[in-house]
């Protein structure tokens, strides 16, 4: 796993960065041009891009273009598939998280988290700051919520889970979060535990979303008729927006039938960043990208 910068503003400005890239891609603005964007010298944004995003600003990108985007659904499609017959959780490659979800029985959706005790931490990762909160039975919450401070974050929890007693636990999140990003720190017989509330619909929804692998895409329509759904993209879309527990459930996986990114809850820019970060990851373990028309970029999704 790559060593991120700890700080805060770079994550801000690789951000910042990466919406110039996508509202200016019809001009492939170059490393030089970028990198003045974020007020940094070239050699400056080169080095703390890769601290973040662990590739280089040029291979970050070309993980964008909509006919990686294509090419990766059509693999996806079939792994998927596959996953969902066969009842596996991932591909089994060194990247993939094995979850286990438990969702809320319905009594305890109407409780409103009575009875659950919630610690929660702030934390910088790779992804920017988060929000991780968990009770004895599992992860509730992962949020990718920027600069929110301790206090708001609370106030945040307390509306998701009004009658739950809510504190601030920094040292137990600490720990799942090295648990999250340091894959070597991971062990299987030890999986994340996840607790969820939704309805029985959302649920299904995001129980296919964990088959979907590391660095893997898919769309929403592939997602409905993988529960059997055909004519719920719509719908699934709606369930995919409402997962609560971002990135280990992993909406930012799922896009548009067109190989565009779509919405996400937390942002285009940070869903483009999470992909090309994985994508990063995956390909140092597979050979290397080759792309027919060399330094060309191609169209960008957006």
């Amino acid at each position: 796993m790559t060593t991120h910068s700890s700080n805060p503003e770079d994550y801000d400005r690789i951000a910042q960065a990466i919406a110039f890239m996508q509202q200016n891609y019809l001009n492939a603005p170059d490393l030089a041009t970028v990198a003045q964007q974020v007020n940094l010298s070239e050699y400056h944004f080169q080095r703390i891009f890769v601290q973040w995003v662990g590739i280089s600003p040029k291979r970050f990108w070309q993980y964008l273009t909509v006919e990686y985007a294509k090419t990766k659904m059509a693999e996806t499609r079939n792994l998927l598939d596959l996953a969902l017959n066969s009842g596996l959780s991932g591909s089994g490659r060194l990247h993939d998280l094995f979850v286990k979800l438990e969702a809320l029985s319905p009594g305890e959706f109407k409780a409103g988290g009575r009875g659950l005790t919630i610690g929660y931490g702030l934390h910088d990762t790779p992804l920017g700051r988060v929000l991780l909160a968990q009770t004895p039975r599992g992860i509730c919450n992962f949020y990718l919520l920027g600069s929110i401070g301790e206090e708001a974050a609370g106030q945040f929890l307390r509306e998701e889970w009004p009658n739950a007693e809510i504190r601030c636990d920094r040292a137990t999140t600490q720990a799942m979060i090295a648990q999250i990003f340091h894959r070597d720190r991971f062990h299987q017989d030890k999986p994340l535990s996840l607790l969820v509330k939704g309805t029985n619909f959302q649920i299904q929804v995001w129980r296919a979303l964990l088959r979907i692998p590391f660095g893997g895409l898919t769309s929403y329509q592939t997602i409905a008729q993988a529960i059997g759904r055909p004519r719920a993209a719509r719908a699934v879309g709606n369930a995919v927006g409402r997962n609560p527990i971002s990135y280990l459930i992993p909406c930012h996986r799922v896009l548009r039938e067109s190989g565009a990114l779509g919405g996400y809850r937390w942002g285009c820019d940070r869903k483009a960043l999470i992909l090309g970060w994985e994508a990063g990851l995956e390909g140092l373990e597979t050979k290397p990208l080759r792309f027919p028309d060399g330094d060309q970029q191609s169209e960008i999704v957006v």
